[in-house]
């Protein structure tokens, strides 16, 4: 019994190392199938992946009919953009001309307007001159002198006239104009020494030169 026993538990012990073996192989296949399918899987993916991203990237280029034909589109709209445009400018550009002749025309009738007043003041002092007689010739100059110290006001306070003195100033001829001249002693450089007609400036610019008489510093006595 004993031995019998003894070499049965020798058997059992050999074949647990076989045993072992086999089932290590049985799983070592069974991690190399695995592995197998994964890469195959992955590979399948990435042509999957490949194939989408071509199919996405031929969606996306288009052909060169369809280019063109976008193209046509913009170059029509662009067209209609210019012509719009061109039409509006033409439009701008004749209502500019319009308003400015305009300006030019109507640009004194504010002026015009306020002088008719005046006017009217005038055609009254004639009237009245013409009834009166010579009798009352001072109260018909005294009526012409308050007509034209209105006018002055008016123009000066309104419209910015101003009137310059130019007796006895040094001539110059950015606000004078010479029409005659005379030697003078009395003088060492050009000087005005009559007003033969006034002068006038808008604001800071000359509206309208003196007309003045210019004196002369005499020559030099020769010895």
């Amino acid at each position: 019994m004993t031995k019998k026993h003894g070499k049965k538990h020798e058997q059992e012990c050999e074949t647990q190392p076989v045993e072992q073996d086999g089932a290590s192989a049985e799983q070592q296949t069974v991690s190399e199938q695995q592995t197998g399918n994964q890469e195959l899987g992955n590979a399948a993916a990435g042509q999957t992946a490949q194939h989408a991203e071509a199919a996405q990237e031929a969606k996306k280029e288009p052909s060169d009919a369809e280019k063109l034909a976008s193209l046509e589109v913009k170059c029509r709209d662009l067209q209609d953009q210019y012509l719009r445009k061109a039409a509006d400018f033409d439009n701008y550009r004749k209502r500019m001309i319009k308003e400015k002749q305009e300006a030019i025309d109507y640009a004194n009738s504010n002026l015009l307007t306020d002088l008719l007043q005046i006017l009217d003041d005038f055609d009254r002092a004639i009237e009245a001159g013409k009834k009166a007689g010579e009798e009352s010739a001072a109260a018909f100059m005294q009526g012409v002198m308050m007509i034209r110290s209105g006018l002055l006001t008016l123009l000066e306070s309104k419209y910015g006239l101003q009137y310059y003195e130019v007796q006895g100033k040094v001539f110059n001829p950015d606000i004078h104009e010479a029409v005659a001249t005379n030697p003078s002693a009395e003088v060492t450089e050009p000087t005005v020494g009559a007003e033969l007609q006034k002068g006038y400036k808008l604001k800071e610019r000359i509206l309208r030169p003196a007309k003045v008489m210019v004196l002369m510093p005499a020559p030099a006595e020769t010895k």
